[in-house]
């Protein structure tokens, strides 16, 4: 095969990326149990940019807030289009994600508390709340074909949904301080991005340029800069035909490539360097870490299905094209996949507390890895009963 045909073939598999990734994790684990773990997390705390107007940041910051949001942008982007001309364009379809993710948000927190009211590790009730959208969508694409399109988009909205509600959770919980005076000027921007739309001015630069001051706006607010990718990418006009390529359809095809191979590859790596110890294996069988590993694998599985069938019951809401209540069940492991945001969550849940802290992202570790190997398992046992997918 000609060289560059079989990058070209590669780089157009949906499943590269999600090996990729897997192959980027194995080797931060790696690092992060060998004598170069030391230098690796200094080169991530090293601070780079400029002083001027607040701009230098560690690098796991520039990595986590600014090359994210590029991701969750591209993310947005689908969505929106699959709002527009897709598997969310009705009413019943676009509403299920919601209530999934709902009570993929409530049931895990109770789950939790279960464990641990009344305990020290009480705050930590928003830990196994989070799903870590990319790693999630990583695993997901690994199936190609075999599942159909709406259960991967149903899982992208549900994640959206729920990474803006851990937002909402560490911004109301969990933030020291929100500086109001940013948090305007994000509004401000918000506004004029929308304002554009309305105009119908189809230049992506005009949107691109708002969209960076309001990153800017957003971080210094104290909200996860993530987020304005995703206000970003529902402000970039697009259309309902499928002749006419919109703005918004060709910045989405400008991403995929970077952000599949570059973005969540960096992402994964410099995300995963956990370094093991006997402490954190033994906080495993804990209060804390069973409400957390219960919290992610069962409390999401049974939060997103049981919020799920009352809104179909309730004629609310419709399954996903193509779907069934199997692939709905793996859907709901691999949203236990927390991760990144558990992580991030249970630092700023058990601030100073490092035994605690380490304990909490074995725990997070464990659950992600059940919740992927069992979600991709289920999935993959779907789709043999549905063979028809594989020749779509």
């Amino acid at each position: 095969m000609n060289l560059s045909l079989y990058f070209k073939k590669f780089f157009n598999n949906s499943q590269s990326s999600g090996i990729i990734l897997i192959f980027c994790v194995l080797v931060s684990l790696l690092i992060a149990n060998s004598s170069a773990a030391e230098n690796f997390q200094h080169f991530l705390d090293k601070e780079v940019g400029t002083h001027i107007f607040g701009l230098e940041y560690p690098v796991s910051i520039w990595i986590n807030d600014g090359l994210m949001a590029v991701f969750f942008l591209l993310v947005g982007l689908e969505i929106k289009r699959e709002l527009v001309e897709g598997e969310l364009s009705s009413f019943k379809n676009a509403s299920l994600p919601i209530f999934a993710a709902v009570g993929g948000m409530l049931i895990p927190a109770v789950v939790y508390s279960i464990f641990n009211t009344g305990t020290e590790y009480s705050n930590g009730w928003g830990i196994p709340m989070a799903t870590d959208i990319a790693f999630s969508l990583a695993i997901i694409s690994m199936l190609g074909k075999r599942i159909p399109n709406s259960i991967k988009i149903f899982l992208a909205a549900l994640a959206i949904v729920d990474d803006l509600g851990a937002i909402l959770v560490i911004a109301i919980f969990y933030t020291e301080q929100i500086h109001w005076s940013y948090l305007l000027l994000s509004f401000g921007v918000t506004a004029l991005l929308f304002i554009l739309n309305f105009l119908k001015v189809t230049r992506t630069i005009f949107y691109i340029i708002p969209g960076l001051f309001l990153w800017y706006f957003l971080h210094h607010s104290g909200i996860h800069a993530t987020i304005a990718g995703v206000v970003l990418a529902f402000s970039i006009p697009t259309n309902a035909s499928n002749v006419e390529i919109s703005p918004l359809e060709k910045l989405e095809h400008q991403l995929h490539i970077p952000v599949s191979f570059l973005i969540m590859p960096i992402f994964a790596l410099t995300n995963t360097n956990i370094t093991f110890s006997s402490e954190m294996v033994a906080g495993a069988t804990s209060t804390l870490g069973l409400g957390i590993i219960c919290g992610l694998v069962l409390g999401k599985l049974i939060g997103i299905n049981l919020f799920s069938l009352i809104a179909i019951k309730l004629k609310l809401s419709s399954l996903p094209q193509n779907s069934n209540w199997l692939q709905m069940i793996g859907v709901g492991l691999l949203a236990g996949i927390g991760f990144t945001m558990s992580i991030f969550i249970a630092l700023l849940s058990f601030k100073g507390e490092i035994p605690i802290q380490d304990e909490a992202k074995f725990a997070i570790l464990i659950a992600s890895f059940i919740a992927a190997i069992a979600g991709f398992t289920i999935l993959s046992i779907s789709s043999k009963e549905n063979p028809e997918l594989e020749e779509n």
